[in-house]
């Protein structure tokens, strides 16, 4: 592989590498800061520290500044996020799941035609 090539697929890697950090990130704060008019200011100072460092160009330093804002994230990851309850791990997940194939319900208990 050239080394054209092999810079271009570590610059796409970081940029998905920072995509993820900063939506993992962002989904946090909402966790932080429930209320709207909390959460706002606090997105925005998310972004303004990231937009400061977008113009980086050493793949080193970009490296580096990426190991250290997920070592940062996960250092101030919420203990107990905020899952939406009918997502997987929510309080209403298959609460009501369907019944399996194969099952009769008889909704006339007690007036069937024996």
């Amino acid at each position: 592989m050239s080394g054209a090539a092999s810079y271009l697929m570590r610059r796409a890697a970081q940029k998905e590498r920072v995509r993820i950090l900063y939506r993992r990130a962002l989904k946090d704060t909402l966790t932080w800061a429930v209320h709207r008019h909390l959460f706002y200011p606090d997105a925005d100072a998310l972004r303004e520290r990231f937009d400061a460092n977008k113009n980086v160009e050493d793949i080193e330093t970009i490296d580096r500044m990426i190991a250290d804002g997920e070592s940062q994230y996960n250092k101030w990851r919420h203990p107990d996020p905020y899952i939406v309850p009918w997502a997987p791990g929510g309080s209403k997940f298959t609460r009501n799941p369907e019944p399996p194939s194969g099952i009769e319900i008889v909704y006339d208990y007690g007036r069937e035609d024996h």
